[in-house]
């Protein structure tokens, strides 16, 4: 039983983890932290497996796992803490290649936390309203006005890039 557990979990991982990793990267906005995150929530899944698996809800586990442990982290104290020394800089953060960060995915990393959220599991993964309700932990109500005001800071932020 334990083997046949394995085999189908490590199928799982290996046919969805790139997709996972771009959707816990979505989420944070930095891949050491999307990674980080990615294996929590594939720990957390690996535990709940054979429950999931019976009721084909895997990749929905995951995914709320991807967004409530990055709401985790934003509020542990630590994260709060700047490194360094006093008085000196902390070395630059290396830009990406241009090839990998497109002016979208700039301009979705400039929206706050939770309206980047929504708009990552609304029309990235197309997830409901009541989906994307449930998964943040937020009303309706508040996944429309978050995606609303998204919508608009994005098409702002795109258009002046353009220019």
């Amino acid at each position: 039983m334990s083997t046949t557990r394995d085999a189908e979990f490590t199928e799982f991982v290996t046919a969805r983890q790139t997709h996972l990793r771009r959707i816990a990267y979505a989420v944070c906005g930095d891949w050491n932290r999307a990674d980080d995150v990615l294996q929590t929530a594939l720990t957390k899944l690996y535990v709940a497996w054979p429950r999931l698996r019976r009721d084909g809800r895997e990749e929905a586990y995951v995914r709320q796992i991807i967004v409530r442990t990055d709401i985790d982290e934003h509020r542990r104290p630590s994260r709060r803490e700047q490194p360094g020394l006093d008085g000196h800089d902390g070395a630059a953060r290396a830009e990406l290649p241009v090839e990998e960060r497109s002016a979208l995915f700039d301009a979705l990393q400039a929206l706050p936390v939770m309206q980047r959220k929504t708009v990552v599991l609304r029309h990235w993964l197309g997830l409901s309203v009541e989906e994307t309700a449930a998964e943040l932990r937020i009303s309706t109500g508040t996944v429309k006005s978050h995606t609303s005001r998204a919508i608009a800071a994005l098409q702002v932020g795109l258009s002046s890039s353009e220019v």
